[in-house]
């Protein structure tokens, strides 16, 4: 596989080898797309515990009665109607 890098990005990765904490560019590109997968589930972790909350703050909404009934089709549509303004 050829990878091509802008020349900021190959001085960076030459760098990083010259810097001793890598032997070659391919440990370079290894260990960033490493990281970017821990990134990754980092990310996906801290939108789930966000929805999470969401959801909990939901449920909490709705034991304590503050719930919005909808009775129709109709009222939905204009329940999503108000939310888009």
């Amino acid at each position: 596989m050829n990878i091509s890098l802008t020349p900021e990005l190959e001085s960076r990765v030459r760098a990083k080898v010259e810097g001793g904490l890598y032997n070659n560019a391919s440990e370079v590109v290894r260990e960033a797309l490493r990281f970017m997968d821990t990134h990754d589930e980092w990310v996906k972790e801290l939108k789930l515990q966000q929805l999470r909350a969401q959801l909990k703050e939901g449920t909490d909404q709705l034991s304590r009665g503050e719930g919005i009934a909808i009775g129709s089709e109709a009222e939905l549509d204009n329940f999503f109607q108000d939310i888009i303004r």
